[in-house]
């Protein structure tokens, strides 16, 4: 079953949580703190990680930036007791990918953390398929109907972040962080032009279309 790290200073919460997600099948580990979280991150294999934002020693805005340059795929859910709508969204910016603000039902923790796994493929094969087009992240390689081909390295980690989370919107910024990474010093169209080159590859393409959010970024729709 998967694993799914704990992040959170109070020990309470801790308790809840693991509990619940374990009586749901999971796997649970634990942390303290943001730098504990990272330790735990680095010695076992985890598959989804929740964490607190208010955390000593490193808070968890620095642990989602730490989890994102050491693994731009891993879903992580944030836990906070505050619900401002500029928390969440910091914390999307940052990387995270669903916001849960306490107190909280822990049903509702349960089938979040099932539906991230399933928006996210985790597991040796690690791929995503939407009709007759499948994307193969071990071998870059995109299969189309009786078609195989290998697209660029970015181009492809850009569609398969897209792809991975069908309907989520990216910023520029998120995209160049979690693609190109934190020290890429150049410009943000750059994603752009990535965005231009997928578009024009698969114009003929039925299955799924990548949409311009104006004023916010880009999102794919998987076409029923």
């Amino acid at each position: 079953m998967p694993t799914i790290l704990v992040a959170d200073d109070d020990a309470n919460i801790r308790e809840l949580v693991c509990l619940f997600l374990r009586n749901d099948g999971f796997t649970t580990v634990e942390a303290v703190d943001g730098r504990e979280a990272l330790k735990v991150y680095a010695e076992t294999h985890v598959d989804l990680v929740v964490l607190d934002i208010m955390m000593p020693i490193m808070d968890g805005w620095t642990l989602c930036k730490e989890l994102r340059k050491a693994n731009p795929d891993v879903p992580l859910l944030m836990l906070t007791a505050r619900g401002e709508t500029w928390e969440k969204v910091k914390g999307f910016e940052l990387g995270t990918d669903d916001y849960l603000t306490k107190p909280f039902d822990p049903l509702e923790l349960t089938v979040r953390v099932r539906a991230l796994l399933k928006r996210f493929p985790n597991g040796s094969t690690q791929m995503i398929q939407f009709g007759s087009v499948m994307l193969d992240r071990q071998t870059y390689k995109v299969t189309r109907g009786t078609e195989s081909f290998t697209l660029p390295l970015k181009e492809f980690e850009l569609l398969y972040k897209l792809a991975g989370t069908p309907g989520q919107v990216y910023t520029r910024q998120q995209l160049i962080d979690q693609i190109w990474g934190l020290e890429y010093a150049g410009d943000d169209r750059t994603v752009d032009v990535h965005i231009k080159r997928l578009r024009e590859r698969f114009a003929t393409t039925t299955e799924f279309r990548i949409e311009t959010v104006r004023g916010l970024g880009y999102r794919l729709e998987v076409q029923k």
